[in-house]
């Protein structure tokens, strides 16, 4: 009996490769001159890096290898194990379930709807009401999420302009692509402006926590990304308006959006409960340090978590989130969080980052605009092709 493994070339790569680099820089100690314990923590790290690239196993099943190989490397089995306890772990977990909140009662097409029937229907300003909602809710959930919320919302107003044929055929192409990339950019734009709101600014807050021991705060990475996420949507808007022009003057009736609302009902005791949660959370976290009780960022995002399974329905029985709504979690990425701040707090145990810090003094004195540029352009090379 032959058992066919659905394995594309890459993956075969990856199988052989990662194993294979990994053994050459553990067993032959001069490539490197590091000791031992450092040496085999760089080896999983390569091993680690190589198998979430090419996906021989799921991205979850390599994110527990630190777990078990840290330890063998002699790695304190305490420092692998308690990066994946992280407080940022827990504030994106709670995170995550205010998102899959708001996503069960569709309080955010009630947010979208509303966006559209205060700015207006002129397919400019659907496009910038599209951009702000989608935005705001990245700002909060995963760029992926946010996007798949409201791609919907935005197929809708594409059905509406075809079936009505507003515009001729190269106005209504021009007005979906316009639409459905305001959607696709201002999710990842939007993700920008919390630390909540993207994964890269998580792992960047648990890394500088653990490495450089600078706690990062909501407050403080609001106030520095927001600005920036304000600007950068405003260019978006301008460059979506001029490479996907539509005819001046031209709007979708009034009547869809209002029609939308009218379909969703009047807003749910429900909704309100998770909108009252979901506002509380966000402005314990923007207060941060001015509250009479210190409370941490993880501890906010835990706190507007379990409110969730204290609330009840009114509309069913049950709390407004129950057991099997947790199913829907996406722990495959608390996993990888995990273990990519499990290998960064086993690079400091053993002084690895020391080695590499020595390594890196030839490019110090390169000038720090040329830095930014090299690194900014290699990391968003490799996420065209590995994230």
């Amino acid at each position: 009996m032959v058992i066919h493994i659905p394995y594309s070339i890459r993956r075969w790569v990856g199988l052989y490769l990662g194993p294979a680099v990994a053994m050459i820089l553990y067993f032959i100690p001069k490539l490197t001159g590091l000791a031992n314990e450092p040496r085999a923590v760089l080896s999983i790290t390569v091993l680690v890096t190589i198998w979430w690239m090419t996906e021989p196993l799921p991205i979850v099943a390599t994110s527990l290898l630190p777990l078990i190989l840290l330890p063998l490397s002699g790695v304190n089995y305490e420092i692998a194990f308690s990066a994946y306890f992280s407080p940022i772990i827990f504030m994106f977990l709670g995170g995550f379930t205010i998102a899959l909140a708001i996503e069960k009662w569709q309080l955010h097409k009630r947010i979208a709807m509303t966006i559209l029937l205060i700015i207006g229907t002129s397919t400019k300003r659907i496009l910038l009401g599209i951009l702000l909602a989608t935005a705001s809710l990245s700002m909060w959930i995963s760029n992926a999420a946010a996007a798949l919320m409201m791609f919907p919302v935005a197929l809708a107003l594409i059905s509406e302009v075809k079936n009505k044929k507003l515009f001729d055929q190269v106005s209504t192409e021009s007005f979906t692509k316009g639409l459905l990339l305001t959607v696709a950019y201002s999710a990842s734009i939007g993700g920008l402006a919390t630390l909540i709101g993207s994964i890269p600014n998580a792992i960047f807050a648990g890394i500088s926590h653990s490495i450089l021991h600078q706690t990062i705060s909501f407050a403080e990475w609001f106030m520095f990304a927001f600005p920036i996420t304000i600007i950068l949507l405003f260019l978006l808007y301008v460059l979506i308006l001029s490479r996907f022009p539509v005819p001046p003057g031209s709007q979708i009736p009034i009547g869809f959006v209002e029609n939308q609302l009218k379909d969703l009902g009047k807003m749910s005791f429900e909704e309100k409960s998770i909108l009252l949660i979901f506002i509380s959370a966000v402005t314990l976290w923007i207060m941060g340090d001015g509250l009479i009780i210190q409370l941490t960022d993880t501890t906010i995002a835990l706190l507007g978590a379990l409110a969730l399974f204290f609330v009840p329905c009114r509309s069913r029985n049950g709390m407004l989130m129950n057991l099997n709504d947790l199913k829907q979690l996406p722990w495959g990425i608390l996993l990888l969080f995990g273990s990519g701040l499990s290998l960064a707090a086993a690079f400091v145990e053993t002084n690895l980052t020391g080695w590499i810090g020595m390594h890196l003094t030839n490019i110090t004195s390169f000038p720090y605009v040329l830095l930014l540029f090299v690194f900014a352009t290699s990391l968003l090379f490799m996420t065209e092709f590995f994230i």
